[in-house]
């Protein structure tokens, strides 16, 4: 294993603290328990809580600030966080005006925020990420799993509760995102887990994993690699597949990488997506490409496409200002 690491059991401490110095003047640390915050608290408004095992940097703590989150809970490296860093970090968001949490579909994640939910005093709400379409079950979920869609109802729930949305409107807006986004990645390569100290599993040189998770978990299949344009058309139906948009209508388009795919490829294969979506008469109003929701080092990426409509298109327009996007 080669990675740059002191000592296994500091590594997520000493990111943390990392993460928060070269972003001051955003990100607060708390170490006991373990959760990030806003450095400055927000005005009156809806508090936004997300979170999840580490390793898929930006997310979730890249993703606090100004129109985004209010605080975010990670665990060690793929594993949930636990109910009482989501408590502490609720109590230190609130604002009086309720807690919305943005849960990924994992069964360890789904639990925990479940109970920090039921021993909240404040009222609260939470939002189920379950966007991806390669499987419908799998051993870390009932049902699919919350990938990098969850990015997209981050933002816009985010955009709306900075803008004043109330505790209902932002749950109903994120259950309205959730249900209008789909994504689906492939892996060309396994990541190494640095307590485990070996790929997670293992793939030939010439094969890919198709419908992968983001923590290595198998999907629908393994096959040989194929050219760019083939992957992005087998991934593409299974997404046009389940949202059905119809023609005419506007997109988000979102390429995201897992880690270990340069920009030159993540950017080809957005130029496969686009021109397939143009020619089934789908619009891309909005883009976004780069490293997003990662699984540590692996290579591959992922297509998320989440149908717009004006107030989206409004709201993903909505200016933020986190250490991952800013805009």
């Amino acid at each position: 294993m080669k990675k740059f690491v002191n000592d296994v059991e500091l590594l997520l401490q000493e990111s943390l603290q990392g993460m928060a110095a070269a972003h001051a003047d955003l990100l607060k640390l708390h170490l006991d328990p373990v959760f990030v915050t806003r450095s400055q608290p927000a005005a009156r408004k809806v508090a936004l809580i997300s979170g999840g095992g580490s390793g898929h940097e930006p997310l979730h703590c890249g993703f606090i600030g100004q129109g985004m989150l209010d605080a975010a809970c990670p665990g060690q490296v793929f594993t949930s966080p636990t109910p009482d860093q989501m408590l502490a970090a609720a109590e230190a968001a609130d604002t009086g005006e309720g807690v919305l949490f943005i849960v990924k579909n994992y069964a360890g994640d789904v639990m925990n925020f479940q109970m920090a939910s039921e021993m909240l005093p404040q009222r609260c709400a939470t939002v189920l990420v379950n966007d991806d379409v390669a499987v419908e079950r799998c051993t870390h979920t009932t049902g699919r799993r919350g990938v990098a869609g969850t990015l997209v109802v981050e933002k816009l729930v985010g955009a709306a509760a900075e803008a004043g949305a109330s505790l209902d409107q932002c749950k109903a807006l994120g259950d309205r995102v959730n249900s209008r986004t789909a994504s689906m990645g492939v892996a060309f390569t396994s990541c190494t887990v640095p307590a485990a100290g070996r790929p997670t599993f293992d793939i030939g040189d010439n094969e890919m994993e198709f419908g992968v998770g983001i923590h290595g978990e198998p999907g629908r299949r393994r096959g040989p690699v194929k050219p760019a344009r083939d992957i992005v058309e087998e991934l593409m139906a299974a997404i046009l597949g389940d949202l059905k948009p119809a023609r005419g209508a506007e997109v988000l388009l979102h390429v995201n990488g897992f880690g270990g795919t340069p920009l030159v490829e993540l950017y080809l294969v957005y130029h496969c997506a686009a021109q397939l979506l143009e020619r089934e008469g789908i619009r891309v109003a909005r883009s976004l490409v780069g490293n997003y929701t990662t699984a540590l080092e692996m290579a591959g990426a992922s297509l998320t496409i989440s149908m717009l409509d004006e107030e989206l298109k409004s709201l993903w327009d909505a200016p933020v200002h986190t250490a991952a996007l800013r805009w």
